[in-house]
């Protein structure tokens, strides 16, 4: 009976390193364009455009003019989520990403790599393109 409370509170212990590095927090995209914060969103995470290292041709009153849906054109990008829907999958975070450049959304996949860094994957099927995002101080 010993044993199986020992390996019982073993593996109670153990949970939380199944859970994914948080990854709440300031990141600087990987063409040092823009700082995306990531926090929680109602149930899920999802990261918004904070603010813009490089400004866009209308400013930080960019629209979202590359949408394929013509009724999300004229919101701001500043201040908008690409990242949505984020949930914790072990030792990843997976949600989608939205690329306001060709106004597309893809599935993807987040983790953390160190303090300082993070891996952004957007995916179509099988096929991955990987960014690595860098705190923002």
């Amino acid at each position: 009976m010993k044993r199986l409370i020992a390996l019982a509170a073993a593996a109670l212990a153990a949970a939380p390193l199944l859970a994914a590095e948080p990854v709440e927090g300031r990141w600087v995209n990987a063409e040092k364009t823009a700082v995306i914060q990531i926090g929680a969103c109602g149930a899920s995470t999802c990261g918004r455009i904070a603010q813009f290292l490089v400004p866009p041709p209308q400013g930080d009153d960019q629209r979202d003019v590359h949408n394929s849906d013509q009724t999300k054109r004229g919101r701001k990008l500043l201040g908008m989520a690409i990242l949505t829907g984020f949930a914790d999958k072990g030792d990843e975070w997976g949600g989608t990403i939205y690329d306001p450049k060709s106004g597309k959304t893809y599935r993807s996949i987040i983790r953390r790599k160190g303090a300082h860094q993070l891996e952004v994957k957007g995916c179509i099927g099988p096929f991955c393109k990987t960014q690595v995002w860098t705190r923002a101080r």
